[in-house]
């Protein structure tokens, strides 16, 4: 089964970071649960990702510990085990003074050299007014690019105007919400297959042809 883990830094309850992440994860569940036609018109259903949230107000004290000891522990090291077996991660969080959150950074600082390197991420943040939205595109992408993710190309602003009646409005939003999940899932996809071997890759040496002549 697909593992998607998804990282919220929102702060207050409820907040608009984890409707946010809630409506990114269920896009994605749409996206890799895909309904086909197969042969003979035959209808394919395939099996919907495990969905898991971690919510790092609730990790706040312990990734203050591990800043100390440098060890995670308890529910945080299940969250670092959890991003470590994902196949892929949602990463979602407010903006602070025109970056990502420090409960945010926090975390995925907490993360072993190579978790990510190859793991294909979507990236999504929050704020009061749309002015903050390149933040996605000044602090959190080159973040996830140093850890070597494999971030997908659209990411996902929402301001407070986009958020009614606690939850996500439609329109263009909606729309960028689903052209993400979809390249997520798109990669995840493409990730688990198993090309088959380019015979120019590894060439066998002429000596070796010569001697089975």
């Amino acid at each position: 089964m697909t593992k998607i883990v998804i990282v919220s830094a929102g702060i207050s309850v409820p907040s608009s970071t984890r409707i946010l992440a809630d409506a990114l994860g269920a896009a994605t569940t749409r996206s890799l649960s895909v309904v086909e036609e197969g042969p003979l018109g035959a209808r394919l259903e395939t099996t919907p990702p495990d969905i898991h949230v971690i919510e790092l107000r609730e990790l706040a004290h312990q990734l203050t510990d591990n800043v100390l000891t440098g060890f995670p522990t308890g529910a945080l090291a299940d969250a670092v085990r959890r991003v470590a077996e994902a196949d892929a991660i949602v990463a979602v969080s407010p903006v602070y003074t025109g970056s990502y959150s420090g409960l945010f950074k926090m975390f995925f600082d907490v993360l072993e050299d190579g978790t990510l390197e190859g793991k294909p991420v979507l990236i999504a943040a929050t704020a009061g007014t749309a002015r903050h939205s390149l933040v996605l595109e000044f602090a959190m992408r080159p973040l996830f690019a140093y850890l070597r993710a494999d971030v997908v190309p659209t990411a996902v602003f929402a301001a407070s105007e986009d958020f009614g009646a606690g939850s996500v409005r439609g329109g263009s939003l909606s729309a960028r919400i689903d052209r993400a999940a979809r390249e997520l899932a798109d990669k995840v996809l493409r990730r688990g297959t198993v090309l088959p071997d380019d015979p120019f890759e590894n060439p066998t040496p002429f000596e070796d042809l010569l001697r089975d002549i």
